[in-house]
């Protein structure tokens, strides 16, 4: 039993990604705009929600396109987010890149991955 949990122990673990993490915008617009890429690891395909909340994980008003996508096995994709500032000088979102499993799939697990995003108003 032991040797069973050291070998699992050293399997390297993948899960799903975006890239970038986090960043900071400059806009001279009444909103800003960030381009993001989730990756799928796996060798078989996945469903992909993308959703901003602010950083307080309350949903924001944005623009996704595409917001939902079927994500082949080892790809990415672009998705650009447009988030109104609301008056604001400064906004902090969080982008979430949110896996959502197939119906009828025996595994229901919804994996989230969010980057954190500083926007400024100039």
């Amino acid at each position: 039993m032991a040797f069973l949990l050291a070998v699992a122990a050293g399997l390297p673990a993948s899960g799903q990604s975006m890239s970038p993490m986090r960043g900071e915008v400059t806009s001279f617009a009444d909103a800003f705009a960030v381009r993001v890429y989730p990756a799928n690891p796996y060798d078989h395909r996945i469903r992909v929600e993308v959703r901003v909340y602010d950083q307080d994980f309350a949903p924001v008003a944005a623009q996704i396109q595409p917001p939902e996508f079927t994500l082949g096995g080892q790809a990415s994709r672009p998705v650009l987010v447009i988030v109104p500032f609301d008056g604001a000088v400064s906004r902090k979102v969080r982008i979430c890149t949110e896996s959502v499993p197939f119906p009828g799939r025996q595994t229901q697990i919804r994996a989230q991955i969010c980057g954190k995003f500083l926007a400024r108003r100039i």
